[in-house]
């Protein structure tokens, strides 16, 4: 039981004799100079920030809770109640990254529906805090406090795609709301992915303890420089068992600048379907390599239908970096900004080809007041779904990406996932057709649900 321990002590010992990092303390134990993380932590931890906010929900009013079923609702001819307003709380970690601009790097789930936000240092001054922008599918957000002048520290971002397996790190970060926390470990892999599948995922694992309310915290190596902001954890009782994941600082950096210079994320897109080559694909093409995308279709008048690309390609490069599966290529030009010229290598036929594409603009979730529209469709989120959007399966419409619980659209059994084809007798292609079509004190929805199609009254 005492063996692991003094063997990873061991590791510290010999890092640090092999070269000077800012991690070394000459500290002395009975006359001995002891290794110490303590210098950087001091120098670093200052730049790390907890991140409080409140905001609010709305529930339905005080019936029973059968009332959020439509069909009990129906069944028992049960009246609407009036919806009440619950208040919400949360709590979790940031990163200075630019303390002239004061610039904090955060999770976007940390100030999702946020109506306020507190930004803490660690010398326990409190900032109010504005969002510039964020963006769910990388799961960033940049927010900017106005310390008017008072001493911020920040964190150097490091060039993440220089980590590899085996280099110690430390995270920082406000676990269960305790304040400044520091938990140190190594990197456990690279470029996992499958956390969430419809996100942009390239995570950094680590076995440094993570903990509900280190998310948006850094991940810093021996230098003090910021590797990876904290996002999540694998857990069966919601705690650590050595298994967390940060979002490495090259893709946080990419998705930060755009938030400054459009407050949002405008994705390229390239316009093919994709998927791995598994070994028998690769025996079918007689190639013995399974690294690369292989493109099963190309959208119409995309940006790869202009390039050139064809359905039975595989694209092996882009822009020079080796890709090595369709999640790969998915992450690669989706963290590429629309308008973006690519060179990409592919194999056709068995022989290398590069063609340069200019990449077109994912569609991006529009924000509709649900409330303006229909009373009835509150509490729902809704984006296009056509031919140009990655989940498009061959049916246009809206489709409804969340559905808040207890909410006017839950209630009249809306789901996340749903797929608005119609309202009223006409026909549903996009946002615009649904604003237009959506008149009246009652909707008629025609709803493709899985493999279903549903009439949903809407009163």
């Amino acid at each position: 039981m005492i063996a692991r321990p003094v063997a990873a002590f061991a590791a510290i010992i010999a890092l640090a004799a092999a070269a000077p990092l800012n991690a070394q303390l000459p500290a002395a134990v009975d006359g001995t100079a002891m290794p110490s993380l303590a210098p950087m932590v001091e120098r670093t931890a200052p730049a790390v920030v907890n991140i409080a906010t409140r905001g609010s929900v709305e529930v339905g009013g005080g019936g029973h809770p059968f009332m959020d079923d439509p069909f009990f609702r129906r069944f028992f001819d049960m009246p609407n109640q009036p919806q009440q307003r619950r208040e919400t709380r949360s709590a979790g970690s940031g990163v200075i990254i630019d303390a002239d601009e004061g610039l904090v790097l955060t999770n976007a789930h940390v100030v999702d529906g946020a109506e306020e936000i507190t930004v803490t240092l660690q010398d326990d001054r409190n900032f109010d805090a504005e969002i510039i922008g964020t963006d769910p599918g990388s799961d960033i957000a940049l927010l900017r406090i106005d310390a008017d002048g008072e001493g911020l520290a920040e964190l150097k971002m490091a060039d993440s795609s220089a980590t590899r397996v085996g280099d110690f790190v430390v995270a920082i970060g406000n676990p269960f709301g305790l304040g400044h926390t520091v938990t140190s470990g190594i990197v456990s892999a690279l470029g996992r992915s499958g956390i969430n599948p419809e996100g942009y995922e390239d995570f950094i694992q680590t076995d440094a303890s993570i903990n509900p309310g280190n998310s948006g915290g850094a991940l810093v190596n021996l230098r003090g420089e910021l590797v990876g902001v904290n996002s999540a954890i694998l857990s069966r009782g919601g705690g650590n068992i050595g298994i967390g994941f940060a979002i490495p600082a090259n893709m946080a950096r990419s998705v930060m600048e755009q938030l400054l210079e459009f407050g949002e994320v405008r994705r390229g897109l390239l316009g093919v379907n994709i998927y791995d080559i598994t070994p028998d694909i690769a025996e079918a093409y007689g190639i013995e390599e399974t690294t690369g995308a292989m493109v099963s279709q190309v959208v119409p008048e995309s940006a790869a239908d202009k390039a050139g690309i064809e359905a039975g390609d595989i694209i092996r490069k882009v822009d020079g970096e080796a890709i090595e599966n369709a999640n790969a290529l998915r992450n690669t030009i989706g963290l590429k900004r629309s308008g973006a010229t690519v060179t990409l290598e592919i194999l056709r036929d068995g022989k290398k080809r590069t063609i340069k594409a200019e990449l077109g603009e994912q569609a991006r979730t529009a924000q509709l007041d649900a409330q303006e529209i229909h009373p009835g469709l509150q509490g729902a989120e809704f984006e296009t779904l056509d031919p140009a959007t990655p989940d498009y399966e061959g049916q246009s419409g809206v489709l409804i990406t969340s559905v808040a619980p207890g909410s006017p659209a839950a209630q009249r059994g809306l789901r996340t996932g749903d797929l608005i084809t119609g309202v009223n007798r006409e026909k549903v292609s996009n946002l615009a057709d649904l604003q237009e079509h959506a008149q009246g004190r009652s909707l008629l929805l025609n709803i493709r649900r899985g493999n279903a199609n549903l009439l949903l009254p809407i009163r």
